[in-house]
C-alpha cells in the first residue's frame, strides 16, 4: 500500500482573527482523517512538536501545530520561548482562540472526518485542557505532564485569572492525563486534586502515573528522558484516540 505524507508550514486564523503560523502534516489519501491540535510546551515551537506533529500524520490524523508564541516574532525557538517567559507567558484566552482557529482550519478540510482532538505537554497541556474545558468541537483531550492545571490564588494574574481547574465542570470531551511520579509540577498531590475534581462532575477520564519518571519523561533529547516510560505513555496516547476520535459512535 502507498504511504505518504505532507508536512509543511501554513498560516491560519487564531485568537480575534489574528494570522498565525502553524505547521501541518497529514497523510497522503483522500480520508477521512480525524485531527489533532498541538499546543507547544514553554520551550518554543520546535523541532521536538514538529516531529510529533509528523507522529500524528504518520498515525493517520491531519496535525496541526499552532506558534502560540508568533505575536512575539520571529527567531529560534529558544530566544521567542525567551521572550515569553520575560512576558509572563501567553494569555489564557489567546491561547484557546488559537486553538479554537486550528480547530476550524482542520474541521474545513476536505479530508476531515470531524473529530478533532487536542494535545499538549507541560504549560502546552495546561492550555490544551483549558481548550477542552473552554470551547466546543473537542472529541478528545491529551494532558501530558500539565503544569498549573491546580493553582493557589497567588499564581493567579491577569493572563491567567482562572486556574484550569475551576472549569473542570465545561469539559467537553474525554481526557487522557500521563504524568510522572517524580515530578513536582504537577505534583502527584496536584493530580490527585485534579482528579477528584473529575470525579466530582463525572468527567471521561483516564489517568495514569509512571513511577521513576518526572516532568517531560517523553522528551528523548533532555535527561529527563525515560525510555520504557516515554514507549508506554505514546502508546495510550494512540489507543485513547483510537477510542475517541475513530471508533463509530464514540463522541
Amino acid at each position: 500500500m502507498y504511504e505518504g505524507m505532507l508536512a509543511e508550514t501554513v498560516v491560519m486564523r487564531g485568537y480575534d482573527g489574528d494570522v498565525v503560523n502553524a505547521y501541518f502534516a497529514r497523510p497522503l489519501g483522500p480520508g477521512p482523517y480525524p485531527g489533532m491540535v498541538l499546543i507547544n510546551h514553554a520551550p518554543g515551537w520546535d523541532e521536538w512538536y514538529r516531529e510529533a506533529t509528523r507522529r500524528f500524520a504518520h498515525h493517520g490524523y491531519i496535525a496541526l501545530s499552532p506558534n502560540i508564541f508568533y505575536r512575539l516574532g520571529h527567531g529560534s525557538p529558544e530566544d521567542v520561548a525567551a521572550k515569553a517567559r520575560a512576558s509572563g507567558g501567553v494569555a489564557d484566552d489567546q491561547v484557546v482562540g488559537d486553538a479554537s482557529g486550528a480547530r476550524e482550519f482542520l474541521s474545513a478540510l476536505p479530508t476531515s472526518s470531524g473529530k478533532v482532538g487536542v494535545f499538549g505537554t507541560c504549560s502546552g497541556a495546561r492550555q490544551a485542557y483549558l481548550a477542552a474545558c473552554r470551547t466546543k468541537g473537542f472529541s478528545a483531550a491529551v494532558d501530558c505532564w500539565g503544569g498549573r492545571v491546580v493553582m493557589s490564588p497567588h499564581e493567579l494574574n491577569p493572563k491567567n485569572p482562572i486556574a484550569p481547574i475551576d472549569y473542570t465542570k465545561d469539559l467537553s470531551c474525554p481526557l487522557l492525563g500521563l504524568f510522572g511520579e517524580e515530578d513536582p509540577a504537577p505534583s502527584p498531590q496536584q493530580v490527585a486534586q485534579h482528579e477528584e475534581a473529575l470525579k466530582k462532575f463525572g468527567k471521561d477520564y483516564e489517568f495514569h502515573t509512571y513511577p521513576k519518571a518526572g516532568h517531560g519523561f517523553f522528551y528523548y533529547d533532555r535527561p529527563m528522558y525515560r525510555q520504557e516510560q516515554a514507549v508506554d505513555g505514546w502508546k495510550k496516547v494512540f489507543a485513547f484516540l483510537e477510542k475517541n476520535l475513530r471508533e463509530q459512535g464514540s463522541s
